[in-house]
């Protein structure tokens, strides 16, 4: 997590929360990306019923979190328009946006698209036993990852777990014969 400097022209991953309710039609993440905004949300799927029939959805895992790559003016004019979309501040500074580096964003994007069914988990939900060798990942795309393997009970299934430091934790499936063990 960064800190915004005083050149606010400069793109950014920004940190924000959509206080509409979780059914809208038409929530901020999707308004924005309308707007030619890249946004980041973290998606879950959700059994639903509809008319009597199971329907497999994607739902957000946090409903009001979600991430914007855009620049500090485009970004304000867009949560002006828009009451229920504000910015994510950091503690014990005076309206200082929380920001997440672009390399570290770009990280977590790649292992999440890399996977079909990623797992999320909150920072308080990820416990030392859960993770416990440090591995490396050669070859797949996710070639060069490093990071602790994921153990859950009753799991057969190899999980590398990446990090966004203080918002949240993924866990992606990896083929066992690109773990290297460090």
């Amino acid at each position: 997590m960064t800190v915004s400097a005083g050149n606010d022209e400069d793109t950014r991953w920004y940190v924000m929360r959509d206080l509409k309710r979780v059914n809208a039609k038409q929530p901020a993440y999707m308004e924005l990306k309308g707007m030619g905004m890249e946004v980041f949300v973290p998606m879950k799927q959700h059994l639903k019923m509809k008319k009597g029939v199971r329907v497999r959805e994607e739902v957000p895992f946090i409903p009001d979190l979600l991430f914007v790559h855009e620049a500090r003016t485009n970004l304000d004019l867009a949560v002006e328009k828009t009451p229920t979309l504000q910015y994510r501040w950091l503690r014990n500074t005076w309206r200082e946006p929380m920001t997440v580096a672009d390399k570290d964003m770009e990280r977590f994007i790649k292992a999440v698209s890399s996977t079909e069914f990623p797992q999320y988990y909150l920072p308080e939900e990820v416990t030392p036993e859960m993770y416990r060798r440090r591995i490396r990942i050669v070859g797949g795309t996710l070639d060069g990852y490093e990071g602790r393997l994921l153990t859950t009970r009753g799991s057969k299934v190899k999980r590398l777990l990446v990090e966004l430091k203080g918002f949240l934790a993924v866990g992606v499936e990896v083929n066992p014969e690109y773990i290297k063990l460090l």
